[in-house]
């Protein structure tokens, strides 16, 4: 897949999180923007709502997907790349919510989760950087990254318009200093703050 213009050099990313308790029907879904250059942030946006599907592994993004663009439609900017705490085509069905998302909301996006949804790989090397394919079927559907020293990788998968070797590179460039990317890191502890104010 060939990168849009606006993935290759992005001046803004946004990270993007939903936030539940399996045992209640309210979804807390937060968008953070920040500035790709300083990671500071630039715009945010939370939204609290009621699950309008169940909740079923592997069909998550239609679960969570109504309050994402809920909170989108409330930024003052418009991200250049999105960065998912879920699986782009690392998926079953090769289309996780970052690729739903990125679709709907016609963006590049990337797909970045924490644990493997589907695919086998070898263990990626233990620095900086280092990674290996994730494949499934014959397909290579995505890939394992390393994104700190000694410890556990991420899975990098496509979302929308934007080719594996540059998701590789943003969600490296974009955890500077932890496992996973700021965009997403901010995204996630917003949607918890979310979540722990409307108990």
């Amino acid at each position: 897949m060939e990168d849009a213009p606006a993935a290759r050099a992005p001046r803004l990313v946004a990270g993007a999180d939903v936030s539940f308790d399996r045992h209640c029907a309210d979804l807390f879904a937060a968008v953070v923007v920040l500035d790709a250059a300083s990671l500071k942030v630039v715009d945010h946006a939370e939204v609290r709502a009621r699950a309008v599907f169940p909740y079923v592994p592997g069909f998550l993004s239609f679960r969570e997907i109504p309050p994402l663009l809920e909170a989108f439609a409330q930024l003052a900017t418009r991200p250049d790349v999105l960065l998912c705490d879920a699986h782009g085509r690392a998926h079953p069905r090769r289309f996780g919510l970052a690729c739903h998302l990125g679709v709907l909301l016609d963006l590049p996006s990337v797909g970045c989760a924490k644990s493997r949804l589907v695919g086998t790989h070898r263990e990626p090397g233990r620095r900086r950087g280092a990674h290996v394919q994730l494949r499934d079927a014959g397909e290579v559907i995505g890939e394992v990254l390393r994104t700190r020293e000694g410890v556990k990788p991420v899975y990098v998968s496509v979302g929308h318009h934007v080719s594996l070797e540059t998701c590789r590179r943003l969600v490296l460039t974009l955890a500077p200093r932890y496992r996973l990317p700021e965009p997403t890191r901010a995204a996630h502890a917003l949607a918890n703050r979310v979540r722990r104010a409307g108990r």
